[in-house]
């Protein structure tokens, strides 16, 4: 008969009470051992998940040139040993002026070998699935198996990181386990590796550093005191070399892109201050965070080291930001589910007040399953190839490699690994290219380009772009190329 502290499963005997024992394993760390059995097969099993519908949305031409195509150009700079140059941002646009992502790099060696998007897509299913491991295993010691495969399939199913492996890639990737094993430390006690584990994040990209700032406020709080305000410091001082120094250096105006767009009337305080926490879709955003771990994750410390992160967020003016949609909640599902594990680990769980909780969070994982992006795994559109993708794939093998090509944005994404493309519609007002490429390529279906003069001269009945010639239009796709010997076209 079960004891009412009774665990989901037989748990490890539970260390005392007070510090130290967050884990209830000291010396123990979240590498002691070979990852159990279940642990690997629920990892590679979200791996095959993760790489089945991002690698589906390529072939079926639904990734896009921003961000895919963006970030394709930059693993291949690197490849060939130069700057991080992507041509879809403009001229010799070297990306380090738009977020700083140095980490990059590392994709390189990989990418000479085996160049092309699907390569980039794979790792980032890698180091996604990567993240579930620390979890796990911290899980399987502080209650059990049961409990760690409740939170390995939980947490591989949120809606953050579905939301990072549906659209495209993006270099927070690196970030997703880095944050998890750093937070699982962290909810150990380990502090030293949780320190270790946290630095790279710098390279990351610039607000990261505002995270590592959380942890070391952290490490200050529970642990070495000298040690958590020396990493704070250094993550703050990450952020502002890389947002005030490193960004605006290499941006082409000279400025970090992503400021406050500047206004004619500034906002009283109280005005700012409501606006931080309106509309509600902030509200639904912070729910969404918590929910998939059963509301565990809010009584755990560990939590508040989200608050960065949702801080710049929903101080932005940009609404893409606070909701739930693209990538930028994906390094907030570890620290949610650390948190989670950490709550457990070191709280008093009745067995059917855990159950409870996993039943809540699993309910939240099932429903956001249809309302966010792995839903697409049964949707007919990824494994249909349409008349339209086949038209689209026979116009793209017209273009030669190495060929200059204007291109809109999905379409975009497929050219970037070959060609030197350019944006049709996004960028180019910005920043134009310095000479017409020789190719336009134009999805008329394609509604993820905002309108612009080309667009709608090429969704025309009868297409027609002045210094082109119509090579071949179909299935609402528009193959042009420029007229041999004739004056230079302006398509911006």
């Amino acid at each position: 008969m079960r004891t009412p502290n009774s665990s989901v499963d037989s748990p490890p005997r539970r260390a005392g009470a007070g510090r130290g024992t967050a884990a209830g394993q000291e010396g123990h760390g979240v590498f002691a051992g070979w990852p159990s059995r279940q642990t690997l097969l629920v990892a590679a099993g979200f791996l095959a998940v993760y790489l089945t519908l991002s690698m589906r949305r390529h072939a079926v031409n639904l990734t896009t040139g921003y961000d895919l195509g963006i970030f394709t150009q930059i693993i291949q700079s690197y490849a060939d040993l130069t700057a991080p140059y992507s041509s879809l941002k403009g001229p010799e646009y070297n990306t380090l002026g738009d977020h700083f992502h140095p980490i990059l790099v590392l994709l390189a060696p990989v990418y000479k070998v085996f160049p092309s998007p699907y390569t980039l897509l794979v790792c980032q299913g890698l180091l996604v699935a990567l993240s579930v491991i620390p979890l796990m295993e911290w899980a399987a010691r502080a209650r059990g198996a049961r409990f760690s495969l409740w939170v390995g399939v939980s947490y591989g199913a949120s809606w953050g990181l579905a939301s990072l492996i549906f659209f495209d890639f993006h270099e927070v990737a690196f970030a997703v386990p880095l944050v998890a094993v750093s937070v699982c430390m962290l909810g150990q006690e380990r502090w030293r590796a949780a320190v270790l584990w946290a630095l790279p994040l710098t390279l990351v990209k610039e607000d990261l550093g505002l995270t590592v700032a959380a942890i070391g406020a952290y490490v200050a709080w529970k642990g070495p005191r000298r040690t958590g305000v020396a990493l704070a410091v250094f993550g703050l001082a990450a952020t502002a070399f890389a947002m005030l120094v490193a960004l605006p250096y290499f941006n082409p105006v000279g400025q970090f892109a992503y400021w406050p767009p500047q206004t004619g009337e500034e906002a009283g305080l109280p005005a700012q201050a409501a606006g931080f926490f309106w509309p509600p879709v902030k509200w639904l955003t912070v729910l969404l965070i918590v929910a998939p771990t059963g509301f565990l994750a809010v009584r755990s410390p560990l939590l508040l080291i989200v608050l960065p992160t949702l801080a710049w967020r929903f101080a932005s003016a940009n609404p893409f930001y606070w909701g739930t949609g693209f990538h930028y909640s994906a390094v907030l599902m570890p620290i949610a589910f650390a948190a989670a594990v950490h709550a457990v680990a070191t709280g008093r769980f009745p067995v059917r007040r855990l159950r409870a909780a996993c039943a809540v969070g699993a309910a939240v994982t099932a429903v956001t399953f249809f309302t966010h992006p792995l839903h697409e795994l049964v949707a007919p559109r990824t494994w249909v190839v349409s008349a339209q993708v086949r038209a689209g794939d026979a116009l793209l093998a017209r273009i030669p490699d190495g060929a200059g090509v204007a291109s809109s944005n999905r379409l975009s994404a497929q050219l970037a690994n070959r060609t030197t493309v350019t944006e049709v519609c996004l960028y180019a007002r910005a920043f134009p290219p310095v000479e017409a490429p020789e190719w336009v390529i134009y999805d008329t279906a394609d509604r993820s380009d905002p309108e612009c003069a080309v667009g709608a001269a090429l969704e025309a009945p009868a297409p027609k772009l002045d210094g082109y010639r119509l090579v071949e239009s179909r299935s609402g796709i528009v193959l042009l190329r420029r007229v041999p010997g004739g004056p230079a076209p302006s398509l911006w």
